[in-house]
């Protein structure tokens, strides 16, 4: 049963970025279309193609291998100086330039002057190529919106799950007391399982994140308001000073920080509790924040995939993780030993991950993704205004081509770190269980 239903998983997998793949290039297509620019092909999928099918002007197909698609623009560069697009040069980074000139060219007919690529002004160039990155952000939000404000997500509440016996330093690798530790305040005070904490200090709490940061500020004396068997009563604890888990801004603990602060002795009970929208759009802030943090991140966590692949090396909870690992842990949802509704939610929230590191992966300005295509027609448009404001001749369209050595470079490069994650996601992968 576990085998099926990993297999399960991972093939769930496989639709969800089939149809993330399939919404990314409609946003080109419909987008491309609306500004008079012909479409010969759509794919999704690399490879061999698996079905095609002719529609108007454009083919429309799937291919064998589910790990990316594209639609062919004619046009996408504009032709050289001496308006040629035959010409091959024998340098090799001058021919990777009329290599891209011709490809974009391909298939020319006659009428098709004015539906070139690079013929649209570049607004709607930005926005053509915008298109595909920003469905999979409306994906994103959309699915993580329908989970957060329908399912939720588990929530920290005032409600004590538990009280410790002791005070243990959470830095401390252990969970059992000694005869040398301290008795918790938590236990001196008489806090009980079941308890919940409605004020601190004759102050109300609305919620764990409140009261977590007011334990935390308090060292000595304090009331704890509890409501125990429908009635509040007023417990009165000594919080003693112990090592605890650091918090980012977000209220989120960082791992292996600790800090001096208060402390109390009680473990929260977690719910799944739905939020409001507008709970939920601040966490999706958070979710985007904590994205982009990473993707800036990424070259400094290369040492350490190297070691999770080819070494002894822990593979980290926050290590980048490529469509294989993606899929394996969908395949390990599915084995969660938590009710369908919870697997639902958390699959959900693997590809809405996925689909945000899709968008703002795309918007880098960096050939061959699409915000390289962008920042060459916001620059022709800088460039084009600056001729304009003085008086000077139109420089005319930016010859994106001119960057595809550049870009054969960033591909080599973005080659290189798949296969590290691929191979690390094979031998060392990142787990959830």
């Amino acid at each position: 049963m576990t085998i099926l239903l990993t297999v399960l998983g991972i093939a769930l997998f496989a639709v969800g970025l089939m149809v993330s793949i399939a919404w990314h290039e409609l946003g080109h297509l419909s987008t491309a279309k609306l500004f008079g620019i012909r479409v010969p092909q759509y794919m999704v999928g690399f490879g061999p193609t698996v079905w095609s099918r002719n529609k108007g002007e454009t083919e429309y197909g799937i291919k064998a291998i589910p790990m990316g698609g594209y639609i062919r623009m004619i046009g996408m560069f504009p032709p050289g100086e001496d308006g040629r697009i035959e010409a091959r040069s024998t340098s090799p980074w001058r021919g990777m330039i009329e290599d891209a000139r011709s490809a974009a060219f391909e298939e020319l007919k006659p009428g098709d002057e004015n539906r070139l690529f690079y013929t649209r002004k570049p607004w709607k160039r930005v926005i053509v190529m915008f298109a595909g990155p920003f469905m999979n952000l409306i994906l994103a939000v959309a699915i993580f919106l329908g989970v957060s404000m329908s399912f939720g997500f588990a929530t920290q509440t005032t409600q004590v799950a538990g009280v410790q016996q002791c005070v243990i330093s959470q830095s401390e690798d252990r969970d059992k007391c000694q005869k040398s530790d301290p008795v918790s305040p938590a236990q001196a005070a008489g806090l009980k399982k079941g308890d919940k904490i409605v004020a601190f200090n004759g102050e109300p709490v609305a919620d764990w994140s409140e009261l977590s940061n007011h334990i935390r500020e308090t060292i000595g004396p304090a009331t704890i308001t509890v409501v125990r068997d429908g009635r509040q009563q007023v417990l009165k604890a000594t919080l003693a000073k112990n090592m605890v888990a650091e918090k980012d801004g977000q209220g989120q603990v960082v791992p292996g920080k600790y800090i001096a602060a208060g402390y109390l002795g009680f473990a929260a009970q977690t719910e799944i509790q739905p939020l409001s929208f507008g709970e939920s759009v601040n966490r999706m802030g958070d979710m985007i924040e904590n994205s982009v943090d990473s993707i800036v991140a990424l070259p400094s966590k290369i040492p350490d995939l190297w070691n999770a692949a080819f070494s002894d090396g822990e593979r980290k909870a926050d290590s980048p993780v490529g469509v294989v690992g993606a899929a394996r842990i969908s395949g390990e949802v599915l084995n969660l030993d938590v009710p369908t509704q919870s697997i639902i939610a958390t699959f959900l929230m693997v590809l809405a991950t996925f689909n945000l590191s899709l968008f703002l992966f795309n918007m880098l300005p960096l050939l061959p993704l699409d915000g390289g295509h962008i920042a060459g027609a916001l620059w022709e448009s800088v460039r084009r205004s600056i001729a304009k404001v003085f008086r000077r001749p139109d420089p005319g369209p930016f010859d994106v081509a001119k960057l595809m050595p550049v870009a054969y470079v960033v591909a080599g490069i973005f080659i290189c770190f798949t296969l590290l994650v691929l191979v690390a996601d094979i031998v060392n992968p990142v787990k959830i269980s």
